[in-house]
């Protein structure tokens, strides 16, 4: 077997010498796991993308790193050729080229899966392969649960870089939030530590800064106590009716909630011809007995069915996978809103919706589309939570509360992509104009509205709107620990 610091050692030679295809050369110099085309790794790994427009970016081989040290070394020989690459943790963002890659290497955190847990202190190393249903299974019985998104087969790496939005946010801040220190390596191939104490500024940029930094291997977080909760969903036959009261109940839960283990996100879904046209909410309580009444405007517009019951972690991110599109095309945008006042919730809510409705109208007749509006709730208390435990990129405050709407087009035509993409822009874009206008006429609060990582589609320029002075403490973050552009010029993703 050929040792880790060989590997380094000849990845530091050849970078003196002309440029080399990265796949082969660490085939010949290295025992690192290399998937080619043909192979059944390679075959399983690239159809594993929750868009197959991403699957359908053909790379030149997959990697498979199983330690930090082969992570160093692959970069090194990275750094010897030209070739644009990624780096993929769960392949569910479906922007293509942001995990995906055409002609170049992907690099699959597949086999960095590590989950260590200190059950005195519930710290745990968590490495970028693990996803929120395998994490939820492995800490399942200890007493310990993670601050995780909503969807088991996501990736940790995808959704801590941009902050991540969970059920437990009101009581914990983003996903980032809990994140005591990273563990990555820069583009010169160092490994190196990022914390609160230790290179304090890249700790800092990597909460919600996204993938240009280096590449984390492991993540440090700080668990919580958690048992069993209640959860599930509530479906409901969509009429105009049906509209109406359930924006409101979503306004109303999102000013008057005051229980932060409680949480919901309402979807609106519709697909071809309007065979298919529902609500579907998620409601949440971390804990086994919810108060009375809490989720009572949602429950008293009649939902046809209802699957919440009381349930490990574990079984509720298990049974979340049913929301993924298999075989699709999937784009994802999204917009940040204030929230409205009472007065102004017809105005507001029932605009917004009445403006999805409007534009989706245009495209049931696509093969295999299913259109999404989800509206989620951002209370205050989600950006005290997070300032209580770090900084972050991001840095919400609570000046509003705000709802965080993620917008979803999935369809079968892959030739179709730029079509949808168009009235996917119109989507968001016609929220995003609505938005300021109430907001010049006085009807919605002049507040500050980031744009959510996690959610953003690829036209969506999300450091943008993030506040000015953090824009450009990305950029020279970016700068100091990536001298010659590595990340910003040879993978997708937002730059600062």
């Amino acid at each position: 077997m050929v040792s880790t610091s060989r590997i380094v050692a000849s990845a530091i030679v050849l970078s003196g010498l002309a440029l080399a295809d990265t796949c082969s050369t660490l085939k010949s110099i290295s025992n690192i796991d290399v998937a080619e085309p043909l192979d059944l790794s390679y075959i399983d790994e690239q159809n594993d993308y929750w868009s197959t427009s991403c699957s359908s970016m053909i790379p030149s081989c997959i990697l498979f790193p199983q330690t930090v040290d082969e992570v160093a070394a692959i970069v090194k020989v990275l750094s010897n050729s030209t070739e644009r690459f990624a780096v993929k943790s769960g392949g569910h963002n479906p922007n293509q080229g942001w995990s995906s890659v055409a002609g170049g290497p992907v690099i699959s955190t597949q086999k960095l899966n590590q989950v260590i847990v200190d059950q005195a202190t519930g710290v745990a190393r968590v490495g970028p392969g693990q996803r929120l249903d395998s994490i939820s299974a492995a800490l399942q019985g200890t007493g310990w649960t993670f601050v995780g998104g909503r969807i088991g087969n996501t990736g940790v790496g995808g959704l801590v870089l941009g902050g991540g939005l969970s059920y437990m946010s009101a009581q914990y801040g983003w996903a980032a939030s809990s994140v005591l220190e990273y563990e990555i390596v820069l583009a010169n191939g160092t490994i190196t530590t990022a914390s609160a104490t230790q290179n304090a500024d890249l700790f800092k940029a990597l909460k919600g800064g996204g993938n240009n930094f280096g590449i984390v291997t492991t993540y440090v977080l700080q668990l919580h106590a958690q048992g069993d909760v209640f959860g599930g969903n509530l479906v409901f036959l969509r009429t105009p009716e049906t509209d109406s009261a359930l924006l409101k109940a979503v306004r109303d839960f999102t000013e008057y909630n005051d229980d932060d283990k409680a949480a919901v996100i309402v979807t609106a879904e519709r697909g071809n011809i309007d065979l298919i046209d529902t609500w579907i909410l998620f409601l949440f309580y971390d804990g086994a007995i919810v108060p009375e009444g809490i989720f009572k405007n949602f429950t008293d517009v009649g939902p046809l069915l209802d699957t919440t019951r009381v349930q490990t972690y574990a079984d509720l991110m298990a049974g979340s996978n049913w929301v993924i599109v298999q075989g699709s095309v999937v784009q994802i945008g999204t917009e940040t809103i204030p929230m409205p006042s009472a007065e102004d919730s017809v105005t507001v809510m029932e605009g917004i919706h009445a403006h999805w409705r409007n534009v989706t109208d245009g495209v049931l007749l696509e093969p295999g589309v299913i259109a999404s509006i989800a509206y989620q709730p951002f209370p205050k208390r989600i950006a005290e939570a997070a300032k209580e435990r770090s900084v972050d990129l991001i840095d919400a405050d609570d000046a509003a509360h705000r709802l965080i709407l993620e917008i979803n087009y999935s369809f079968v035509p892959q030739t179709d992509y730029e079509k949808m993409s168009l009235i996917h822009q119109e989507t968001y874009g016609g929220v995003r104009e609505r938005v300021l206008g109430w907001q010049q006429d006085g009807i919605l609060p002049d507040v500050y509205l980031p744009i959510f990582m996690n959610y953003g589609y690829h036209e969506q320029d999300y450091f943008s709107r993030l506040r000015p002075e953090n824009r450009a403490f990305a950029h020279s973050v970016s700068e100091a620990v990536d001298p010659s552009g590595f990340f910003r010029s040879r993978t997708g993703g937002w730059k600062p």
